[in-house]
């Protein structure tokens, strides 16, 4: 188990990289992947300067995480956040299997600061049909060939 002084510690290099993000453009957001002690990711913010609205600090970090390991799988990790993960990066951390996020502000601190996903959140409840983002199924019928590849493929790397 981790000190309360080591968590605190990795806790303030994600701010202050969210600080470094909000100086250079980046946005007020930093995470940092640590694993076994050691910090294997680390970033912030990048979505205006790389032109990508999926450049957000945690899965920056998950990204260079992955990369520095060498798999999409961080079990055993702990991600520090700036701010509590916005929908894409809370499934991002599920994704990669990390084992717990400890974040410093709160999804409505980041909302008074103009950064609200509360309009995500309130469209993920509900049935596809009522979301404002319009939705249509094509080739129904053609839906289970990729699938069948899948099951067929004998180098797969299940995750």
């Amino acid at each position: 188990m981790k000190s309360r002084e080591e968590i605190e510690q990795f806790m303030t290099s994600a701010i202050e990289l969210a600080k470094e993000g909000a100086s250079m453009e980046g946005g007020p957001f930093g995470a940092i992947v640590v694993k076994e002690g050691k910090i294997i990711g680390s970033a912030y913010n990048s979505v205006t300067t790389d032109n990508d609205p999926t450049a957000h600090a945690e899965v920056n970090a998950i990204r260079e995480a992955c990369q520095t390991i060498g798999s999409f799988d961080l079990s055993g990790c702990l991600l520090y956040t700036s701010c509590e993960p916005c929908p894409m990066c809370l499934a991002a951390t599920y994704w990669a299997r990390i084992d717990k996020v400890y974040y410093a502000a709160s999804r409505e601190d980041a909302a008074r600061a103009g950064f609200s996903d509360q309009e995500i959140y309130d469209q993920i409840s509900l049935p596809i049909e009522e979301r404002t983002l319009p939705m249509e199924r094509l080739l129904h019928k053609e839906r289970e060939k990729a699938f069948q590849v899948w099951d067929k493929n004998s180098n797969k790397v299940e995750y």
